[in-house]
């Protein structure tokens, strides 16, 4: 009978858990701060600097760019979430986090990536419609279409990992509190538990599934269509100027999946490597992807790269006006 109430109490008082940096070497934590810090900052000011160039763009007020404004604004929301307790652990070793914070931390990551897969979705059918039909681009996609789209992916995501505080929440920790990683993730919280990960297991692999499985496949079968499409085009410079319009969307596509795909065969088959390795996988998945989309969009998309250098320099030139 002793034991039941000691077990009890252990669970009761496990309210805390304790994010990791670098593994074994929490005394050089440091040397990711700045990285980090710099890292973050770049992120914001990509992501802002889009939003901000589209927005007093006329000519950019079209239903790619629209999408556009809706990765950025996910890669932000995806950034604010994460960056507290990142440069927490690296920058000032402030490692413990509430169960309820690492609750609500974990729903607002896994909202802001299934929202990024689903707009990665919604910008294949803006390049299949674009390619297939470009005569009536504009028409078939109008505002109203694209604001609908933005609240369907919005509802999508939030009913698909509503679900998930409530099934950790109900979970008794009475093991290790340590995390693996700088920052909460379902699986990762999950995995702490005694007892009862049945359903949370099974309900993130349908949800799996059935959001990120599915929007692969439509993203593939739009991108077959979109070639079909492509070699029906008589002109090779034609095809060619098709193609193009699609490169930045592949990048981004590659940016978001390839790290998921990373950190997932390295939990899984890479359990024999330093697990400095994991957590730069983990840093990588989490942190790269909104950073390197504005970069990808800037530097492929010309009329974006060109208005983003028309703006520096006539603030620079604004400036030195000033200062004369």
């Amino acid at each position: 009978m002793s034991s039941i109430p000691g077990y009890n109490d252990s669970i009761v008082s496990h309210q805390t858990f304790v994010l990791i940096g670098i593994p074994g070497m929490q005394e050089k934590n440091s040397w990711m701060a700045f990285p980090l810090f710099v890292l973050y900052a770049l992120t914001l000011l990509g992501n802002i600097m889009i939003l901000y160039v589209i927005k007093i763009d006329q000519s950019l007020h079209e239903p790619m760019y629209f999408f556009l404004c809706l990765l950025a604004c996910s890669d932000l929301g995806l950034c604010i979430s994460t960056m507290p307790t990142m440069l927490g652990v690296y920058w000032f070793d402030s490692r413990e986090i509430p169960l309820n914070g690492c609750i609500s931390q974990l729903f607002f990551i896994h909202i802001f990536q299934e929202m990024d897969s689903g707009i990665l979705v919604s910008m294949a059918y803006d390049r299949f419609i674009a390619i297939r039909d470009p005569l009536r681009y504009r028409i078939r996609l109008p505002n109203s279409v694209i604001a609908k789209i933005a609240i369907a992916i919005f509802c999508r995501s939030f009913c698909v990992i509503f679900p998930c505080p409530f099934l950790i929440k109900r979970l008794p920790f009475c093991r290790s509190n340590v995390l693996s990683h700088s920052y909460c993730l379902h699986p990762d919280t999950m995995n702490l538990a005694c007892s009862g990960t049945k359903v949370n297991i099974l309900y993130g692999l349908v949800m799996a599934m059935f959001t990120l499985g599915l929007d692969v496949v439509i993203i593939l079968i739009s991108y077959v269509l979109i070639l079909k499409t492509v070699l029906s085009i008589a002109s090779h410079q034609e095809r060619l100027k098709a193609l193009n319009t699609c490169v930045s969307h592949i990048c981004a596509i590659l940016i978001f999946y390839v790290p998921m795909i990373g950190v997932t065969v390295v939990h899984r088959f890479g359990k024999h490597l330093s697990p400095i390795v994991h957590m730069l996988m983990a840093n990588i998945y989490i942190a790269v992807p909104p950073l390197l989309n504005p970069v990808v969009y800037s530097v492929k998309t010309q009329q974006i790269r060109q208005r983003i250098y028309q703006t520096l320099r006539f603030k620079k030139t604004g400036a030195d006006t000033f200062i004369k």
